[in-house]
């Protein structure tokens, strides 16, 4: 009788410890973890709205790229993140070679970027990309004096052209580019003729290049579009000096004006892979694009997203269509090739 009732008590409690098991893992909750460079308020709306649409939560940890590429080193086959995003084809590619993304395979992310923002092997996809322009004095040069990146070492600019460091990954991914449109040979001598015909040592950032036009330091810049696009909204210094200059949109008779982008990737060993992909699809998606792309004056990647009005404003341009993992993947030649001609 007492062994009857052992066992009886014995076959209750295993089924109420299945019963609680079942229970945690049916209400377990759903999340994604991500680590991310980007730091805009926009972004965190972007993530609530998929939490709302999907029921997944997202866990977000948010340092600089070189930060949490350490970081992801650091904790290897441990980490809980399950995506990465980066600004830069060049940081990207970084992330790339230390083995930090996995490949993904997604219809809907093939269908919603182009190709030359996604990585081949599907390592990581952009999420908005940004144009590396030059701003010309309004008053000290005249439409169509200057056309494209080339024209930046023509003698004729001579101490006329403010841009910043070689350390900057920014100039790093543009001379990967020229790398590609020019060869390494093309290239190297662009960099020595950029370098003499600087008008002062490389300092600050791509805003500072653009004031220092204003101030007449120089007669051209070398910026990114929304630096250019926060000024226009900026401090009234700001305001004053972006409406001395005037937008050129490089190369729109050849291979069209160098794009950059930032990027999402999802990473290697990822806990939660499948809410991961998830993610990123509606991160693509026309709604996220433009939410993310407004957040810090981009272009959005999806074609049929709308562009925010400020670079509306600028006119529509033609995009060098090379695939941006080409410039991640000639950052250290670039790198190298500038140091010898001398870029600071």
């Amino acid at each position: 009788m007492l062994l009857a009732n052992f066992r009886s008590v014995m076959l209750t409690s295993r089924v109420a410890i299945f019963t609680l098991l079942t229970t945690c893992m049916l209400h377990a909750e759903e999340v994604v973890n991500v680590y991310s460079a980007r730091h805009y308020d926009t972004d965190d709306t972007i993530y609530d709205e998929f939490t709302a649409k999907t029921g997944i939560k997202v866990n977000l940890i948010s340092a600089s790229s070189d930060a949490l590429i350490e970081r992801l080193q650091r904790e290897g086959k441990r980490s809980p993140a399950d995506i990465f995003i980066t600004v830069d084809a060049g940081r990207l590619f970084q992330a790339e070679q230390k083995d930090i993304f996995q490949p993904i395979s997604s219809p809907t992310l093939n269908k919603q970027i182009p190709a030359n923002l996604r990585h081949p092997d599907g390592l990581w996809f952009g999420l908005t990309k940004r144009a590396r322009i030059i701003l010309r004095s309004k008053t000290r040069t005249k439409k169509g004096d200057i056309t494209s990146y080339e024209d930046l070492a023509d003698p004729k600019w001579k101490r006329k052209v403010l841009i910043r460091s070689s350390s900057n990954v920014y100039n790093q991914s543009l001379v990967g580019s020229i790398i590609e449109a020019q060869g390494k040979n093309g290239a190297e001598a662009w960099c020595k003729g950029v370098v003499a015909n600087m008008a002062r040592p490389p300092q600050g950032g791509d805003r500072d290049q653009i004031k220092g036009v204003a101030a007449g330091e120089g007669d051209v810049a070398v910026a990114n579009s929304y630096y250019f696009a926060r000024m226009l909204s900026g401090t009234a210094e700001e305001r004053e000096a972006a409406a001395k200059v005037e937008v050129v949109f490089p190369n729109q008779d050849n291979r069209g004006t160098h794009v950059n982008l930032s990027g999402v990737g999802v990473v290697k060993g990822a806990p939660n892979k499948a809410n991961a992909v998830k993610f990123i699809e509606f991160l693509a998606s026309d709604r996220a694009q433009e939410v993310f792309a407004k957040g810090n004056n981009e272009y959005p990647i999806a074609p049929s997203a709308q562009t925010i009005p400020v670079l509306k404003q600028f006119g529509d341009f033609k995009e060098d269509k090379v695939n941006a993992a080409k410039f991640g993947n000639n950052n250290t030649e670039a790198i190298r090739m500038m140091d010898r001609a001398g870029w600071r």
